[in-house]
């Protein structure tokens, strides 16, 4: 029963250890939060975009319409890499 004793004392130690860490970490002044360097970037307005959502919004009548025909292929050679440049035996 005696050999538990210091057990105890040690636990009791331990706890109030824990105690007095967790409090001085709550009772920090935290300074306010850090202000990014880097100002945010917002891309300039592209008038593909645009169109393209014009285009989205006529549905099934944007099939006809050449602005939407050749935002579509603007956009495709745009994904696909190349440049404003017709590939010699391609047609359009």
């Amino acid at each position: 029963m005696q050999g538990n004793v210091p057990i105890r004392i040690a636990a009791i130690f331990f706890v109030a250890i824990a105690i007095t860490a967790s409090l001085i970490d709550m009772a920090r002044d935290e300074g306010p939060a850090p202000v990014s360097a880097a100002p945010e970037m917002h891309p300039a307005a592209d008038p593909l975009r645009a169109t393209l959502r014009r285009c989205q919004q006529l549905g099934e009548a944007a099939g006809d319409d050449a602005e939407c025909l050749a935002a579509w292929a603007q956009s495709r050679d745009r994904f696909l890499g190349r440049g404003s440049d017709p590939v010699p035996g391609e047609s359009r």
